[in-house]
Formats: structure tokens, sequence, C-alpha cells
């Protein structure tokens, strides 16, 4: 479906493919066997122009999960942040970019003979382009009625690893969150395979227990968040103890505040776990502080974390 009202472009193996024209077989072997790997980034307006957030640790992530599903990607680190920059600046009023490494060959095998891996990058607006014209759309609500997930336990280091952001790892949690959704829910976090806390589907978890201190499941069981990352350096900025380690099902129900991240969902406060809410006052005092500087680093108004963002007007390569 073609986005409204703007003429997009994606950026494909070297060249700007019209919106409608960037298509793949029926029978490639990512849309067949969940191959294609991908990742997601913010783009933000700042008075210093458009900048893309974190840019590089995106595609840091994005090389390490083709390295741990074993995708033969040929481009370098420079050649991808170049394409990025390239699909952001040919698509004026992108909120968000798609990094994706697919392999477009219809193949029989689940092992591929043809191991060509195409690289694109799609830079749009999720509501404007896509999900303005989905009757029946969700809208996005400010606090979470979170929910967890007991049964579904995919995030374990035998299967795929949860730092791979590859298609076929997602498929699980949206069967969970699907069933979440029909009971009232909006969100669901994961258990990991020793039954502690893990993450959302496509969100990281915080909590903040009676003491003040801002805690996360270890990064060796979660995804690489860059939001992650990104809060628990300004929950340190801040002056708020932080702590990464395994985290019971019971700390999340006894939380001060829960909260989530994501590129989308930036920082999400948290209002009720399983129907019991979390707190009188939501956002939280923490929560609130972390958003509303994370708020101030995207919109370029933050010196000392100014180095986040990329300009798209920047030169891409820097060979």
């Amino acid at each position: 479906m073609k986005p409204s009202g703007v003429q997009r472009k994606i950026w494909i193996d070297g060249a700007l493919v019209p919106w409608d024209e960037a298509g793949v077989h029926l029978l490639s072997h990512s849309h067949q066997r969940g191959s294609l790997v991908f990742d997601y980034l913010s783009v933000h307006e700042t008075p210093k122009g458009t900048a893309i957030f974190r840019v590089d640790e995106h595609v840091e992530r994005f090389r390490t999960s083709c390295v741990l599903v074993g995708l033969p990607l040929e481009a370098s680190a420079d050649a991808i942040r170049a394409a990025v920059l390239a699909a952001v600046r040919a698509n004026p009023g992108a909120c968000v970019a798609k990094i994706c490494a697919y392999l477009p060959s219809v193949e029989v095998d689940v092992v591929p003979v043809d191991d060509h891996v195409a690289l694109a990058v799609a830079a749009y607006d999720p509501t404007a382009d896509i999900q303005a014209r989905k009757p029946g759309a969700l809208p996005f609500r400010k606090t979470v009625r979170l929910h967890i997930e007991r049964e579904t336990r995919n995030r374990r280091s035998d299967i795929i690893p949860p730092q791979a952001k590859v298609a076929a790892n997602y498929v699980s949690p949206m069967v969970a969150k699907w069933r979440a959704r029909r009971k009232g829910y909006d969100e669901i976090v994961l258990l990991d395979e020793e039954g502690d806390l893990a993450e959302g589907p496509t969100t990281n978890l915080f909590l903040v227990d009676d003491a003040g201190c801002v805690c996360t499941p270890p990064e060796a069981r979660v995804l690489l968040g860059i939001t992650r990352r990104s809060i628990l350096e300004l929950a340190r900025a801040e002056g708020f103890a932080v702590r990464e380690a395994p985290l019971a099902v019971e700390t999340l129900e006894s939380a001060a505040e829960v909260f989530l991240t994501g590129t989308t969902a930036g920082v999400w406060p948290v209002e009720s776990v399983d129907g019991k809410p979390v707190a009188a006052q939501v956002p939280g005092p923490v929560t609130r502080a972390l958003s509303e500087r994370f708020r101030r680093v995207v919109a370029g108004a933050d010196p000392t974390f100014a180095h986040w963002l990329t300009p798209v007007s920047e030169a891409g390569g820097r060979d």
C-alpha cells in the first residue's frame, strides 16, 4: 500500500526504488523461512536539522544479528551507515528507518543455494504512512497495561539468541501478545529460560525498587536494546543507582515504578501488571525524570549527549 501523500523510496542494494516497486518473490527464502534480519532506528527533527539517534550503535547491532543468524552480509559498517543516511535524506518527514538483510532467492531447502544477502533501508512515518491507513489500528496509549506471559518462553539461547533481531524470533511473542490483547492488555513481558523476567516482544523492561534503584535484566538474557543502553547511561547521569541483574517475577509485582523502553516507545510508563495498579502516580518520579531527559536528548536539546545524534546532511561514508 502506497504511503498517503508522500512519494516514499526504499534503498535496495544501492538504488532508491519507489515504495510500490520494492518487492520480493513470494517464495523467497527469507519470506518462507523467517531468516530476515532487521534493525529499527528513530529519526528526529532538531535545531540542527534532521538527525538519526545512535546510528552507529544500531548498525553494530544489525551486523551482530547477521553474525548470530549466519547471514553472510558483505556490506561494511560504513556502507550500511551511508545507506541509512541516504534513505532518510530521500524521504523527508520520516521518523524511523528500518534496515533489512534478507535472502531474496527462491529456494527449496532450508539452507539456500544462492546465499546472496540483499540490503535494504526504508525510511518512513509509521503512523502517517502505515497505521493511519489500517482500519481498526489501535491508538498508542500513554501508559501500559502489562501482562506477565508465563506460558511462552522463547528467550532461550539454545534456540535463537535473544540478541538476534531476526524475523523468526518474533513469532512466539506475536502469538502471546495477540492472546493478551484479547484480554485487554497492551503489552506482555516474557520470561527467560530460568523463569526470570526478560523483556517485551519489542521493548526492554525496567523497574524502580523502593530504594529508587533503576533495575533491569542483564544484557546476556535480552535484546541489546539501544534505548535500554541509553536509559542506563541517562540514569547514571541523573544520579540514580543502577542494577543489571536477574529479576524474579515477584520483583515486578512489588516494584515502586515500572516502565518499558524501545525505539518506538521511548520511555513507556506501566500503569498496571496483570490488572494490579503499579502505583498511585504514573509515571512515577524516576520514570518521569528519565523520560524528560530522553526527550531532551532526542530533540537535540541536551549538549551532554549531542554525540548520540547524527545529522542526515553528513556525508554517508567515512572510508
